[in-house]
This record gives structure tokens, C-alpha cells and sequence, in this order.
């Protein structure tokens, strides 16, 4: 079975792209695109659960999302680098999969391995598309990376919302797949803790996030490009 994807989400943990994009990779499935996920660690130094509890958790959460291909790139949780060794085995990952679109992680946050997996994830995307750069697969690069924005505390504007109203249900039941992770929990990965419990806690963001542009559940991304727009009065989002 092909590894190509249109969509590739790549994030440090197995639950990571649950949290923070799930609803737009259960849209762009919807929308008929293929979509896959690239977890960088089994997550073996979580306090909760194990690696072959997560492993079994993910397979159910990439199936209640629609995802067909998720990968791991088996690099070590809580210890990431962005080193030779780690992005050679990244680049083999995205030749493989040959993406258009990339998901990152924000690369500001508390977890060390969030911030990492950014960095790592940016430069194996653009080392991949380098003919001589050696090692499997054909020389692919990446057209757009985008970085998943959600949970963050900073004054990060997004560069856009996606309006998950219709995939809401679909985030929240791949969510809840990790229960060794996230039942009873007040908070997780840049989930700070307000008392509430972890599900409502998700769900107020994404009412947050959907209201920026009228809608009831988004997720925000940003991108360092500006984007471009053909007809302005196609624009959504009313401002007065």
C-alpha cells in the first residue's frame, strides 16, 4: 500500500496532532484528500501509560479520524534532537510520503520536545527536497508548512482559523481514544490546567478559536508567507 499523502502532520508524541489539528485532518479527509500522520516518538518516558498502550491508542484515533497512514519515527520521547541522525530519518519518512501540505507544532512551548520537533521537522522538510543529499527515496520537498497554533499563551495571531464545526465530533471521539493519557486529566502537552476537566477544557478552546471567524469550533495555524488571496469578495468573516 502507498505511504503518499497530500497532508502530513508531523508532531513529537502520539496524541500531539489529536490535540491540536485532528479536526482539520478529519475534514481534509472528508474533502477527499489522503492524509497521514508522523508521530516522532512512542512516547515511552510518559508518566502515564506505556509505548505499546499508546501504539494500540493511535491506531484507533488515526481510524476515528479517517487518517489511513501513520507513521513513527521511533526517535526518543523526551530526549529529541535536532540532529544528523534524526533528520535523516525524517527526510527518509517525508520521501516516502511526498507530501504538498505539512502540519508542524508551533515552535515556542513548554514540552522541549514540541519546540524541537518543529526545528526538526522545518529542516528535514527542506533537506528532503536535495537530489545529492543522500540516503532512500526521491528528492521531495514540501509546498506549504504550516504550524498548529492551538493552546497557545502567547500574542500569536493566526494566519488562518479552519472552521471544524462538521469534524468537532470526529477531534473530540480520537481525542478521548487516549484514555490512558487524558481521562480525569486537568491538563496536557500546552493544555494548562484551569480546574476543569481536559474534554471541556479542548472544547472551550476550539469555541474560541471558531469564534474569530463565526463559526462554533475552529483550529488555528500560522505561516510565515503571506498568503494569497484572488477575489476579494470572496473574503469570509464579517467585520462590522
Amino acid at each position: 500500500m502507498s505511504q503518499a499523502v497530500d497532508l502530513l502532520a508531523i508532531a513529537a508524541h502520539r496524541d500531539d496532532v489529536e490535540l491540536t489539528c485532528g479536526g482539520t485532518l478529519a475534514k481534509a479527509v472528508r474533502a477527499g484528500h489522503r492524509v497521514g500522520i508522523l508521530d516522532l516518538t512512542q512516547g515511552e518516558t510518559g508518566t502515564r501509560g506505556d509505548a505499546g498502550l499508546r501504539a494500540a491508542e493511535a491506531e484507533r484515533a488515526a481510524r476515528a479520524l479517517g487518517v489511513p497512514v501513520r507513521l513513527n519515527a521511533g526517535l526518543p520521547d523526551a530526549h529529541l534532537q535536532n540532529d544528523e541522525p534524526s533528520r535523516a530519518k525524517v527526510i527518509e519518512l517525508i520521501r516516502a510520503t511526498r507530501p504538498r501540505v505539512v502540519i508542524l507544532p508551533f515552535p515556542v512551548g513548554r514540552h522541549p520536545d514540541h519546540r524541537i520537533a518543529s526545528e526538526l521537522g522545518r529542516d528535514a522538510c527542506y533537506l528532503a527536497g536535495l537530489a545529492k543529499y543522500g540516503g532512500p527515496g526521491a528528492a521531495h520537498r514540501p509546498f506549504k508548512l504550516l504550524y498548529a497554533l492551538a493552546y497557545r499563551e502567547d500574542p500569536v495571531k493566526p494566519s488562518f482559523v479552519v472552521d471544524i464545526s462538521d469534524s468537532f465530533d470526529a477531534k473530540m471521539t480520537a481525542i478521548r481514544c487516549y484514555a490512558s493519557q487524558f481521562d480525569g486529566a486537568k491538563a496536557a502537552g500546552e493544555i494548562h490546567p484551569t480546574g476543569q476537566d481536559l474534554y471541556e477544557l479542548i472544547r472551550i478552546q476550539s469555541a474560541h478559536y471558531g469564534s474569530l471567524i463565526r463559526s462554533a469550533y475552529g483550529e488555528p495555524f500560522f505561516c510565515h508567507e503571506t498568503l494569497a488571496v484572488d477575489d476579494v469578495l470572496q473574503l469570509g468573516v464579517q467585520s462590522l
